[in-house]
């Protein structure tokens, strides 16, 4: 007798294979733009960031040997220096910038001291213009003709011109990203918990020490690990102002532009890139752990009118203000003064000497160029590549990679993303060899050196949107992309114009993204002050970074604009019914 029962007809057709679904060719139009934002990630982060490994790990004689460029620079006394350097002075800017930042936030979002927009968008103005302008007005301010000269020299400081100016600087041109983090995370606060405190009597500081600083604990740390990673990879500053002051970011400078010595460039864009990505790894890590702050039930908390706490508030944000306007509007000063600091007349001057003398119209021109293609094209990889990630099926593998490269970016320097692109893209056998030195690689670099932002907003819209949308639409067997033009598009088109801004002005401000890339014929206008600075022209160089400036403020208005009527046009289902 068999050990084995006999198989039924029952029992055959339990183990029959299951059916596959059929892949329509919809799914595969998806699944091929799936895998083209795949490739473009690689080719535009991954395989650049490889190149700098293997460049770092090349002996001097070209062959692959590895540790020993690392061994023989980690030794030379200088890379320590730098390192040192770089570490304490981006340490010092957090410790100042955070808790100045703080106390700003605090009175946005925790009293009711009159003129709360005009000063939240006085603190965007460094937003508009490339970090080289309040290097610049530092040096009219406090420089070895400025005009506060005696004042700075009596503070115990021997000049402007090394890490006291760094400091100064990085202060300004960080204050703004702190803030706009501490204001999101002091917004999500729920009154019932300061209701409950009042009833049991407690003080106001030990409410702010046990209910609102618990409450924004996560923004303060990402708030100071985003002002230590901005720190340690800004490039325009210490170049201005740094003077003999050596930071890893103007190592890499010196020795690729400078010494042309492109292996040891390499090393210490390794080097550079470590603490950017330790500081993004521990702000991941951070994230993974917040809570939840504002439940279902929450209520949103309304400041109550504090006569003496909104006067102390209104005067703290006013003296901010004023710091920052007296950086901004001395540079414009400046750009008009005939001939610093003896003949102070307003004239076009430095104006004419920039853009016509210096022929730096091409690069007002190329930056403007760079930045509606970088705000166009970018815009639409960024949302076609979070489309297809969230609201579409199929070639699982391929998300998570997505997900990571997507990542990614964020935590890597724009002077060590640029300098892997010279060596992938200038090695004589890649055949996209023909980008080296156009406009288009300036493109591609600051729309990877931008991507994590502009994707993380929209995948956050795309969420928003029940994907009940796209359940309906196969059912009804409606493809995909019909789904995406007539309900997506329309619904996201705000969040898009938002990422298309953002793009739009960090293209025309960027400079340690691009500063190894261009060509006498691409030439962009944020590397054209350096350029006239490191002249000695700083006037036509203020000049050139109020332009920059006053060109993003005029695009954010008309975006500004723009955005209303879209509102209106689109968006109109969002108001209540009347």
């Amino acid at each position: 007798m068999s050990a084995f029962p006999a198989l039924s007809a029952a029992s055959i057709v339990l183990v029959a294979p299951p059916l596959k679904q059929r892949v329509y060719w919809v799914d595969r139009i998806s699944h091929l733009a799936l895998l083209f934002t795949v490739a473009l990630l690689a080719i535009g982060f991954v395989a650049p960031l490889l190149f700098i490994l293997s460049k770092a790990l090349e002996t001097p004689d070209g062959a692959a040997s590895g540790v020993s460029a690392f061994g023989s620079y980690i030794a030379s006394p200088a890379l320590m220096q730098s390192l040192w350097h770089s570490t304490w002075v981006s340490v010092l800017v957090m410790i100042i910038v955070v808790p100045l930042a703080f106390t700003f936030a605090y009175a946005l979002t925790r009293s009711c001291m009159p003129l709360k927009p005009l000063f939240r968008t006085t603190t965007l103005l460094p937003l508009l213009a490339p970090s080289l302008l309040s290097a610049i007005s530092l040096i009219y301010w406090f420089g070895n003709q400025g005009v506060a000269k005696d004042f700075w020299l009596a503070l115990g400081f021997t000049g402007i011109y090394g890490p006291s100016g760094i400091v100064l600087a990085e202060c300004f041109s960080v204050f703004p990203h702190v803030l706009m983090i501490l204001v999101t995370a002091l917004t999500l606060a729920d009154a019932r918990l300061y209701e409950a405190a009042d009833a049991l009597g407690t003080s106001t500081v030990r409410k702010f020490f046990t209910i609102t600083l618990p409450g924004a604990k996560y923004g303060l740390i990402s708030s100071g690990l985003v002002s230590f990673t901005l720190v340690m990879t800004d490039f325009g500053i210490p170049k201005v102002v740094g003077g003999n002051f050596n930071v890893l970011a103007t190592d890499v400078f010196k020795l690729v532009i400078g010494q042309q010595d492109f292996r040891r460039g390499a090393v210490v864009a390794l080097f550079l890139l470590t603490p950017a990505a330790l500081t993004f790894a521990i702000d991941y890590f951070v994230q993974r752990k917040q809570v939840s702050v504002l439940s279902a039930r929450a209520v949103a908390l309304v400041p109550r009118p504090s006569r003496r706490f909104d006067l102390a508030m209104a005067i703290y944000c006013s003296v901010i203000v004023a710091l920052m306007l007296a950086m901004f509007f001395m540079a414009v000063f400046a750009s008009f003064a005939t001939l610093w600091p003896y003949n102070l007349t307003p004239s076009f001057s430095h104006y004419v000497s920039g853009l016509v003398d210096a022929e730096l119209g091409d690069a007002m021109l190329n930056s403007l160029k760079l930045a509606a293609c970088t705000a166009v094209i970018g815009t639409i990889v960024v949302f076609i590549g979070a489309y297809l990630l969230e609201k579409t099926r199929g070639l699982d593998w391929a998300r998570p990679v997505i997900r990571l490269m997507a990542m990614l970016p964020m935590a890597v320097p724009g002077l060590v993303l640029g300098l892997g692109y010279i060596f992938f893209f200038n090695a004589p056998a890649n055949p996209l060899n023909f980008m080296y030195q156009s406009l288009g690689i300036l493109v591609l670099c600051t729309i990877v050196h931008f991507y994590t932002t502009g994707h993380l907003t929209m995948v956050t819209a795309l969420k928003s949107i029940d994907p009940e949308f796209e359940s309906v639409s196969a059912s009804l067997k409606v493809p995909f992309y019909k789904t995406f033009w007539r309900v997506t598009l329309p619904i996201c088109l705000p969040t898009l114009l938002d990422v298309s801004r953002y793009f739009f002005i960090n293209a025309m401000t960027t400079i340690s993204a691009v500063v190894f890339l261009y060509s006498p014929d691409t030439k962009v206008a944020a590397v054209a002050i350096l350029n006239l600075d490191e002249a000695g022209d700083t006037g036509p160089a203020a000049a050139m970074a109020v332009l920059i400036a006053a060109t993003s403020l005029v695009v954010t208005l008309l975006y500004m604009a723009l955005g209303k009527w879209i509102d209106h046009r689109t968006q109109a289902w969002r108001a209540p019914n009347r």
